[in-house]
């Protein structure tokens, strides 16, 4: 039998040269949740664990996600765990050798409009912001525990935060919310394309008849890097999906979104030419080689895909080796 759908958009030919040569997935484990593991591509579906599987950095806890800055280094955000009142970031010359850099404790009871919020971070993601010379800083905190009768109330309550930085060692003001909805989101990353900034992110209410968009990975739009930003479009993702990543494709024709089921089931992937969409998926980590047309290494979860250039995906093979 043979795949029958079309191999995915975005790839370059055999005697073409990638616009985008390779790519690192910095993530956990299911075994291993909170710690610091690599797989890479080199065409954005097929991806190979690093390091025999083992961690490439001791130190790091949290949910990976790494941003390059106007000096060319690395960074990387991390927290022990959701209850750790500190954010840890990371940065490292070449993705190899990493150092502490800052830690950042936000007052979360000083945010305006969010006096209730719950001494938690979840998840804090980084982006720098050509334009504007700052990093973005991004995490979601609850204001409600949940309850024997509702668990899903704390999910529900879960609104993203953010805080700007010329540096991440000094961060301006108290964090603020990102979005005025009245419904949770988590996982917010922004990414800047053309004249417009997209939110990527999980919608955090519950999915049912008369919501159901809940647990899906939808993108808002803006103007600005702080908004405001419209209302998410429709989902990319099926339900109970999460910890989305994005990368563009070798050719820089198209856009891979790649998004995990949870509790660490499989990854999902869904394709499109812009980020406004429309976007389908893809057949894959099925482990069915005539069926997949991508893949990824088994028990993965959350993280972040980048692009890397082809000497720094030589320099971390040749540092960690890999398994094909």
């Amino acid at each position: 039998m043979f795949a029958q759908q079309p191999n995915p958009p975005g790839q370059v030919k055999a005697n073409e040269k990638a616009v985008n040569q390779a790519y690192l997935f910095a993530h956990m484990t299911h075994q291993d949740y909170g710690k610091l593991y690599y797989s890479v591509s080199t065409d954005g579906l097929h991806w190979y664990p690093l390091n025999n599987k083992k961690r490439v950095f001791e130190d790091y806890h949290g949910h990976p996600d790494i941003t390059k800055g106007p000096d060319g280094k690395y960074y990387m955000a991390g927290n022990n765990s959701d209850d750790d009142p500190n954010i840890t970031i990371w940065t490292s010359p070449d993705l190899i050798t990493w150092k502490k850099h800052s830690t950042y404790t936000p007052n979360l009871k000083s945010t305006p409009g969010y006096a209730e919020a719950m001494q938690r971070i979840g998840a804090p993601k980084l982006y720098y912001d050509a334009p504007s010379g700052k990093f973005i800083m991004t995490w979601h905190t609850p204001h409600l525990e949940g309850t024997k009768d509702d668990g899903e109330r704390y999910w529900a309550s879960q609104r993203t935060l953010y805080v700007l930085s010329k540096d991440l060692k000094t961060f301006e003001g108290t964090p603020k919310r990102l979005f005025d909805w009245s419904f949770g989101t988590i996982d917010v990353s922004i990414r800047k394309v053309n004249d417009s900034y997209y939110a990527i992110l999980k919608d955090e209410s519950y999915p049912t008849l008369y919501w159901t968009t809940g647990k899906t990975v939808r993108i808002a739009k803006a103007a600005s890097l702080t908004g405001p930003y419209s209302l998410p479009a429709e989902p990319i993702s099926p339900n109970f999906r999460e910890a989305p990543t994005l990368i563009p494709s070798p050719d820089n024709k198209a856009w891979y979104m790649y998004y995990e089921q949870y509790p660490g089931v499989s990854y999902g992937l869904s394709m499109a030419d812009n980020l406004n969409g429309p976007w389908y998926q893809a057949s894959g980590y099925t482990f069915y080689s005539d069926w997949d047309k991508y893949s990824l290494p088994k028990d993965v979860r959350h993280g972040c895909m980048i692009t890397i250039s082809q000497s720094e995906y030589d320099a971390l093979v040749k540092k960690f080796g890999i398994e094909k």
